[in-house]
């Protein structure tokens, strides 16, 4: 049998192909026109393309849609989640009069998709960020799977232009995913204007060759065109493949196809005679549907529980380390221990010492290079469905250009581990573009993160470990210098459980502390203890959630007087949390120190002087705060 023979689809299957087309379009417009809100004019561009794909090309199990063998499927434009839905109602997941409750609160049909719906994988809508979860599917799929499943990601023209787009196609090309397929629904129209490209294909098609992709152009209303392109995607191998779709926004809908103004509007008065002409369109819509081929199941059974480290922390006390070194440490021992941790990096491997996990197992790291949104939503899709134990890690400063994609993160209820290195303004002579100052505001600001602080190296050790088998996002402070060993090696920590690392029986002041200022407090208590007055040192361990049962029965044991110490600015960090935890306590006073400026290159003892939070300040800071 020929290729033309085989994905060619009978007059038959083109009959219903095409009604299939027609009724996703129905079902936009009608589910629009309940909800008042929405976008039928961009579902409509891609219907042919969702036809195709769910009652053609990929192979799935609509009885079990999170199967680990399916076909992924993730809608970048999310704002078209109307004919998503339909599509899954259409093939039989539940009844398409649920189509109706569109956007209403008690109903799962959101306005963009998410995880609340068990066949939606990530949450989308936030332009630009569904390709690169999509490689990370791919990437598991080829590589730790080693199975047949391939990952289709539908791309908007407009959010065609977004630079984590083209991150991602970067990576995609470079990894040679030959299991992953782009398709960009090039229905010309933004959403106050054209989109730059509007139906110039060539330019669309050179640019995509460029990046090392199969590059097909398309008429995206023709299934047969649809249905070869897909075929050729299938079988393409070296590469990965990006369908590029000339399509219309409003596509059958009479006086609003192709015409600007109709971006994310409900048809209003225009439905009936829309929906009236699109039912004219129907051949035979009382036809059995096409069936949904089945998955290959040959996608391994695996567990992501159970992490832990191959061996316990092995250091003597006063041993300097740096943190970042025991988390390369800590990241091959639980890799050495479970063969489905993982780790991304952005090119500063020999810097986080992620690169510790190449000695364990080369295939398990993934080099994503200097683009960090793009590596967020790679590991993001590495964990999808529970395949991976993803680590991320690279300056933490540069953590904040993948802010959106954590913020999405979240609302994907993803389960991703992230370490930050370099923080604070203890990395010194690099100076401040390097120096992370708002990251554990940033991640304390995200429902259900875990913020990880550890001090030295065994707790770093712990953490790690704690973090490989918690959900949800987690991130990890890790500083730059050598830290002094404070901890025993057997020394148990727990998520939300600060640690005592200094307590006398007259303490006067509490002082919080993590990292660098952790040793600064010591150092400071040291000279208190000299000048009479006794002080007492928490580690919090944990930012988020924070110890507030310890630290509001610590602060009453010390008068109610708290001091907090960070290398972190004012807003946020550590000095807030521990403002939120005694919000509710009469009779206490906390004093924050944190970096008070916008800070300069420069050695990291003279640095911590200038700018506020070395033992001298806190010194001082215990005296003042005596005084209150």
């Amino acid at each position: 049998m020929s290729g033309e023979s085989l994905h060619k689809p009978t007059m038959d299957e083109v009959t219903k192909l095409k009604d299939m087309a027609t009724k996703l379009r129905i079902h936009s417009v009608k589910m629009t026109t309940a909800s008042k809100s929405g976008h039928p004019t961009s579902c409509s561009s891609m219907a042919e393309i969702m036809s195709v794909l769910f009652f053609k090309v990929m192979k799935y199990s609509v009885a079990e849609p999170k199967s680990e063998h399916n076909d992924r499927f993730i809608l970048s434009k999310g704002h078209a989640a109307p004919i998503l839905y339909a599509a899954w109602a259409e093939a039989g997941l539940f009844p398409t009069s649920e189509l109706l409750n569109l956007r209403k609160i008690d109903s799962d049909l959101e306005g963009h998709p998410t995880p609340r719906l068990n066949f939606v994988d990530v949450a989308t809508g936030s332009l630009g960020q569904g390709l690169s979860v999509a490689c990370g599917m791919a990437y598991a799929g080829k590589h730790f799977d080693k199975a047949s499943y391939r990952t289709y990601c539908l791309v908007g023209d407009g959010e065609a232009m977004e630079g984590n787009i083209w991150e991602a196609l970067h990576f995609a090309g470079y990894y040679k995913l030959d299991n992953l397929c782009t398709i960009i629904d090039a229905n010309r129209l933004g959403q106050s204007q054209a989109a730059p490209l509007e139906h110039d294909m060539e330019t669309y098609k050179k640019r995509l060759q460029s990046f090392g992709f199969n590059a097909i152009v398309v008429d995206g209303h023709d299934v047969e065109e649809l249905c070869k392109a897909f075929y050729e995607a299938e079988n393409t191998t070296g590469m990965p493949t990006c369908i590029i779709a000339r399509t219309f926004k409003g596509k059958d809908f009479p006086e609003i196809e192709d015409l600007l103004n109709w971006h994310g509007k409900a048809l209003g008065a225009k439905s009936d005679a829309v929906i009236s002409h699109l039912e004219g369109l129907l051949k035979n819509p009382a036809a059995e549907k096409l069936p949904i081929a089945s998955p290959v199941k040959d996608a391994p059974d695996v567990s992501v529980a159970g992490v832990a480290l191959a061996s316990p922390p092995n250091y003597e006390k006063g041993q300097k380390i740096a943190v970042r070194e025991a988390y390369g440490i800590a990241l091959a021992k639980i890799a050495t221990a479970h063969n489905r941790v993982v780790a991304l990096d952005g090119d500063m491997k020999n810097s986080t010492f992620s690169q510790n996990i190449l000695k364990v197992d080369a295939n398990r790291f993934i080099e994503c290079f200097i683009c960090e949104q793009n590596m967020v939503g790679v590991g993001i899709g590495v964990g999808c469905r529970d395949r991976t134990v993803p680590f991320v890690s690279t300056f933490s400063a540069f953590l904040t250009r993948a802010f959106d994609n954590l913020r999405m993160g979240v609302i994907s209820q993803t389960n991703l581990n992230l370490a930050g290195s370099h923080c604070g303004i203890s990395i010194g002579e690099d100076g401040p573009s390097q120096m992370a100052l708002e990251d554990i505001a940033m991640f304390q600001s995200l429902p259900g993160c875990t913020v990880f602080y550890p001090s030295e190296a065994v707790s770093c050790e712990r953490a790690v470990e704690l973090a490989a088998n918690t959900r949800g996002i987690c991130f990890i402070r890790l500083t730059r210098p050598g830290s002094a060993i404070v901890y025993d090696n057997n020394e148990t920590f727990q998520i939300g459980k600060a640690k005592i690392v200094r307590k006398s029986d007259t303490d006067k002041v509490l002082v919080i502390a993590a990292g660098v200022t952790l040793f600064e407090s010591m150092t400071a208590a040291d000279e208190l203890a000299k000048q009479g007055i006794n002080v007492r040192v928490m580690d919090p361990f944990t930012i988020k959630p924070i110890d507030v049962q310890a630290i509001q029965e610590n602060a009453a044991q010390c008068g109610g007087r708290i001091v907090t110490v960070e290398d972190h600015y004012p807003e946020g960090g550590i000095g807030d949390a521990v403002l939120a935890a005694v919000a509710t306590c009469r009779n206490v006073v906390v004093r924050k120190l944190a970096v008070n400026g916008v800070p300069r290159s420069g050695p990291p003892a003279e640095l911590l002087e200038m700018f506020g939070i070395s033992a001298s300040h806190i010194t001082r800071a215990c005296n003042d705060i005596l005084t209150l």
